[in-house]
């Protein structure tokens, strides 16, 4: 098979670098990369962990599209050629290596970490069958992969839009009624470069490994900040 690869280092021009790679069965995009890697060009950078589609760090754009490359098999894009590009909206290390910080700015920028409230510390449960716990099921399986933030083409086009994983995140928190920092976060809520940015195009949706839905998380918020203001 031939695999393209993205190729760029600090004060090299970017390019697309050809390997030729002998597929085989079961054989997935970073098994292909691992393999041009070691045998053809140790020089190749991109980022990997787990393997198994847990941890989300070889998040990549595949043949166009935002994916894991540990779980994309070569058979399922039913192309000769396969071309693998960095994530977007994010500043390139090298390679197919990008660095995320923004991932991690952004979270900060809304604030999206718990609160305890006052007092002395305490259990707080939250029952898994609960009504609460339902509520934010599907919103909170987030591995940080950065594909949504890729994804979204207001993220490339505001630099202050907090971006889809951070407004999950905040949704989750907003919905906790363990977390004590909700009314301080109203104001970032109701920002400029917050709920009002999204679009709701949804391609944070279509790209989400773990099948989360960042932007029914913003539509819930937004009906939230909503009942708010009217009380």
């Amino acid at each position: 098979m031939v695999l393209k690869v993205f190729r760029w280092a600090p004060g090299a021009p970017e390019r697309m670098q050809t390997y030729w790679v002998p597929g085989r069965e079961g054989m997935t995009v970073l098994d292909a990369l691992v393999d041009a890697q070691r045998r053809l060009d140790p020089s190749l950078a991109f980022r990997y962990a787990c393997r198994v589609g847990m941890c989300g760090s070889c998040g990549m754009v595949i043949n166009g599209r935002e994916r894991w490359a540990c779980r994309t098999l070569l058979k399922t894009l039913r192309a000769g050629t396969v071309s693998v590009r960095p994530l977007y909206n994010f500043p390139l290390v090298r390679d197919l290596v990008v660095d995320m910080t923004p991932f991690h700015d952004k979270m900060m920028a809304v604030d999206a970490a718990f609160r305890p409230g006052e007092g002395p510390p305490a259990f707080a449960e939250v029952s898994g069958d609960s009504r609460e716990r339902r509520g934010i099921d599907a919103a909170i399986e987030c591995i940080g992969c950065g594909m949504c933030m890729s994804a979204c083409t207001m993220v490339g086009h505001d630099a202050r839009f907090a971006g889809p994983a951070a407004l999950n995140r905040l949704f989750t928190l907003q919905r906790d009624s363990r977390d004590a920092g909700g009314s301080e976060r109203a104001s970032v809520v109701l920002a400029e470069d917050s709920l009002l940015r999204c679009h709701g195009q949804a391609n944070c949706t279509a790209v989400c490994p773990t099948e989360i839905s960042p932007s029914q998380s913003i539509f819930a918020l937004r009906r939230q900040a909503v009942g708010r203001l009217f009380r």
